[in-house]
């Protein structure tokens, strides 16, 4: 499973747009084993009997990574799809949900240090990661996209071949788009590059489907669609401490309602114009 690196999603002057680059999910690093001494050991799992005896579950998010996690206009309140969801989960655990909104650099950290049972913020699954923490099953799939101008020719990754890419050299989108024989021009992050394509600058740009999903939805992406999906997915969950058994049986058993009842295609709707549960 790849790990997309990210760059958070930032509001651009005139068109808003959004540099959600990779990431989204979350980085390549696991964090430090404790939020003050990495040498100390991560406290034990969390199980649910602990959890519905305390009456809530304590979920570290960013609440500054849109739409996953961040603070509505106007009201303020800690909204998004990660958030919506998480909040659905512990409905079905029969608990309140408390959110400590952390640092992306620090979140790892805190969840090793028992300062929340849980980590909710689009936390891609790979083989480093779950040598180290559990994962429930994802709530969100996405792809890598290779996308175009609406008049364009290219209709597959192979078609990048001599074209020219818009592409950030932190991401691994860059090395996808190198191997399949674009020429790549680098790129700051997402806003660059589609403004970059918009101007008939490059040819393309390889980001993450949920990026284009998301810029969409806020009408960022006029003049531009996906040509072709990759082979690269990206499956984000819930992570939680090793030994936390009972309570990722639990928190699998409220995904699996929600995605039976129709409340996370619901929630991919709302935020991203379709589902994403996979």
């Amino acid at each position: 499973m790849r790990t997309r690196i990210r760059v958070r999603h930032v509001l651009v002057a005139a068109t808003a747009a959004a540099a959600l680059l990779l990431a989204g999910c979350s980085t390549s690093g696991t964090g430090s084993s404790s939020a003050g001494d990495p040498s100390a050991e991560p406290k034990a799992g969390r199980s649910l009997a602990q959890v519905q005896d305390a009456g809530e579950l304590v979920v570290a998010t960013e609440g500054t990574y849109r739409p996953f996690s961040y603070h509505a206009d106007g009201s303020g309140d800690l909204t998004g799809y990660d958030v919506e969801v998480i909040t659905a989960v512990a409905q079905k655990l029969g608990v309140k949900v408390k959110f400590q909104e952390t640092q992306w650099d620090a979140i790892f950290a805190g969840l090793d240090a028992g300062r929340f049972d849980v980590i909710a913020n689009q936390v891609s699954i790979n083989a480093e990661r779950e040598k180290k923490y559990e994962f429930s099953t994802p709530y969100s799939v996405s792809p890598g996209a290779v996308i175009v101008r609406d008049d364009s020719d290219i209709t597959s990754l192979a078609d990048l071949k001599g074209k020219t890419t818009a592409q950030s050299l932190t991401s691994n989108w860059y090395e996808v788009a190198q191997k399949a024989g674009a020429n790549v021009e680098q790129v700051e992050g997402w806003a660059q590059a589609i403004e970059l394509l918009k101007q008939q600058r490059v040819d393309a740009t390889v980001n993450d489907k949920l990026t284009f999903l998301d810029a969409k939805k806020n009408g960022e992406t006029d003049g531009l669609k996906i040509a072709a999906d990759t082979d690269d997915v990206s499956k984000s969950a819930v992570a939680l401490r090793q030994g936390s058994d009972t309570l990722t049986e639990a928190i699998d058993t409220a995904l699996a309602e929600l995605k039976a009842d129709g409340t996370l295609a619901k929630l991919g709707e709302k935020y991203f114009g379709e589902d994403i549960s996979g």
